[in-house]
Parts: structure tokens; C-alpha cells; sequence
């Protein structure tokens, strides 16, 4: 089968190999969506992502696709299945697992980035990681339950509440799940700070009430000029060291800043601790997806959330490497995989 192998820092091969085998407990998934995350973009470039990537691994953790082969222990999936993956598999008897917080497991297997995943033509998942979706819905947009699933804890974080005035920092594909889920949530008022204009024109038609040009713009005075005396929450989803210092300087008194976007592991930022004491600013983050993937899908199945709109191109596996490597090819929006696509 193809497949998209990771060997090391920039060196990501499209070959054959072997079909995966199939356990007693496990599914075989014949991939037709995976989604470009910014954590294979972090791996590419032989960063940390959630976890360590061990080289000869097979990339792709937001994937959706159709049940074609099930194990002799397998009960709750039939083949045919429509089917999207959790990929975040937890050993479930670690500290933190009895815990309640099985997102930080010791033993924690990473489909698509500790194990074999999505950017192939079949992979074989634990059927506890599998979650059925309707016709209603697509193979890509079933692949975004994974964003959106972690970008839902993130907002549970946030404690959003009727009344909050929302920030939102960053108009790709998470900083446009966010906006959606804060109006969701019930956000009296959601910002948008993006500076490339059609993604500020998405944003507005996805929700963002305002939508300010972060590079041309006095953001301050923009919100001065609005009477938007008061910030509760910022979401930061680029992950720079700027962006984060953005947010906290944007904050507003008791409010809550939410570091969403993946910086770099040895990234620093210059933080005043009397800033955060004199606005009294709660900062938080947000690790991977415990617990909201059936949220995410039902938000999904529904039509809640768009997943689609921010979507650039349905590209083949060949393509992969070029994504990864080039930031302007990603600045164009969210890619989709379709490992059967021809190059």
C-alpha cells in the first residue's frame, strides 16, 4: 500500500509497504481523508510534537475512512463502517489514566505519531478508537473530529460564559473552530486578529462579530473605537512567541488567556509577572483531546460546525512533502490527504 513515511527532519518518503496486520481488537481502516495538522509540521522539521516521533513512522493523525476488515474480537463495527479515529490511545491503568486525566498517560500510543498512521491507504486502529459517522457528512469533513475534538477542551478551559467578550488571535483552520465554538459556548462578542483578508472574510461569515487586520491595525485603538472596554478571554492558535505576548498585552482584568497554538519546544517568551498579577490573567493551555471526540463528531454530523469552508485543496499523498516544507502553500488553508488521489 502507499504510504507516507517520516525517517527524520525533512525527509518524509512516499513508498510501499506491507498491508498492517489486523489484532484481535482491532480494525482495518481504509483511509479516504487525512487532514495536514500543524504537528506533522512540527515533526517535519524534526521538532517535538505531543509526543516524540520515532523515525519509520507513518504520519497522519486526522484521518477518517470505511471499515474494511474487523478482528475475531470485535463486536461494535461491521465492515463498511464509516469511521473517524481518535488517535490519542491510552493505556488506561497508569496513575493518570485512574486518575481521570488519561491525556497525560505514561504509556500513551500516538496513532499517526508514535505508531503507524492515517497517511496511507489502510491502517489498522483499535476499535476503541473508532467512532461511526453518518452519510450526512463527508470522509474530510469526519477527518476534522480530531481538531475540533481538541479544540473543545480547549473552550472547555476557557469557561466561556454568556456574557464574554472573546478574542480570538489567528484565522487558520483551529483559530476558525474556535470562533465557531465560542459563539457556540455563547460568547457575547467574538474578535477575530488575522492579518490575510480572506480569512478574515471566512471568519466573519463563520461568526467573528469583529474582525480586525493584526499587521495593519491598531488593535487597541480598533477595540477603543468599538467600546470594547473589556477582553475575557484569548485564544492564541498561531504558536509564535509574538502572538502569546500579543495575547497577554490584550487581555483584559480577570480574564483568561488560552495558550491553544504549538510553539516550538524551546521557544521562550518575556513574560512581566506584575502584568499578570495587575490584570489578575489566568493562564491556561490546552494538551491534546480527552474525552471530546463524540462531542466533536456530533457537532459535526449535525451541522453545527463548519469544517469545510477553510478546506484549500484535496490533495494526493504525493503531494505531502511539498506541504510540509512550503509555509506558502500552507498560508492557503487546510489540506486534506486522500491517499487513493492520483499525483
Amino acid at each position: 500500500m502507499k504510504s507516507a513515511v517520516f525517517y527524520g527532519k525533512h525527509d518524509l518518503r512516499i513508498e510501499e509497504r506491507p498491508m498492517p496486520t489486523v489484532g484481535p481488537n482491532d480494525l482495518l481502516v481504509e483511509v479516504h481523508a487525512c487532514g495536514v495538522c500543524g504537528t506533522d509540521v512540527h515533526i517535519y522539521e524534526g521538532d517535538k510534537g505531543a509526543a516524540d516521533c520515532p523515525p519509520n513512522t507513518v504520519l497522519g493523525h486526522e484521518f477518517a475512512g470505511k471499515v474494511v476488515q474487523i478482528g475475531e474480537n470485535v463486536t461494535d463495527f461491521a465492515v463498511g463502517d464509516r469511521v473517524c479515529v481518535d488517535p490519542n490511545d491510552w493505556c488506561g491503568a497508569c496513575y493518570f489514566c485512574r486518575e481521570g486525566a488519561a491525556h497525560f498517560c505514561e504509556r500513551m500510543k500516538g496513532i499517526g505519531t508514535t505508531r503507524d498512521g492515517g497517511f496511507a491507504q489502510y491502517v489498522s486502529v483499535p476499535q476503541k478508537q473508532a467512532y461511526c459517522f453518518t452519510d450526512r457528512i463527508t470522509y474530510a469533513q469526519a477527518a476534522m473530529t480530531e481538531p475540533v475534538a481538541c479544540c473543545l477542551h480547549g473552550i472547555d478551559l476557557c469557561e466561556i460564559r454568556p456574557s464574554s467578550v472573546v478574542l480570538v488571535i489567528g484565522g487558520g483552520m483551529i483559530g476558525l473552530i474556535m470562533v465557531q465554538l465560542a459563539k457556540l459556548a455563547g460568547a457575547r462578542t467574538v474578535i477575530l486578529l488575522e492579518p490575510v483578508e480572506s480569512k478574515r472574510t471566512l471568519g466573519a461569515k463563520l461568526g467573528a462579530d469583529l474582525c480586525i487586520d493584526s499587521l495593519r491595525e491598531d488593535v487597541s485603538a480598533v477595540l477603543e473605537a468599538q467600546q470594547i472596554k473589556q477582553v475575557d478571554v484569548v485564544i492564541e492558535c498561531v504558536g509564535l512567541p509574538a502572538t502569546i505576548c500579543q495575547a497577554i498585552e490584550l487581555a483584559g482584568k480577570h480574564s483568561t488567556v488560552m495558550m491553544f497554538g504549538l510553539t516550538k519546544p524551546d521557544d521562550t517568551i518575556p513574560l512581566k509577572p506584575f502584568e499578570i498579577f495587575q490584570k489578575e490573567i489566568t493562564l491556561k493551555s490546552s494538551f491534546i483531546n480527552p474525552y471530546t471526540q463524540g462531542r466533536a463528531i456530533a457537532l459535526i454530523d449535525d451541522g453545527k460546525i463548519d469544517v469545510s469552508s477553510m478546506v484549500c485543496e484535496l490533495a494526493s499523498l504525493e503531494k505531502l512533502p511539498a506541504i510540509l516544507s512550503d509555509p506558502a502553500l500552507r498560508r492557503l488553508g487546510k489540506y486534506i490527504i486522500d491517499p487513493f488521489a492520483d499525483a
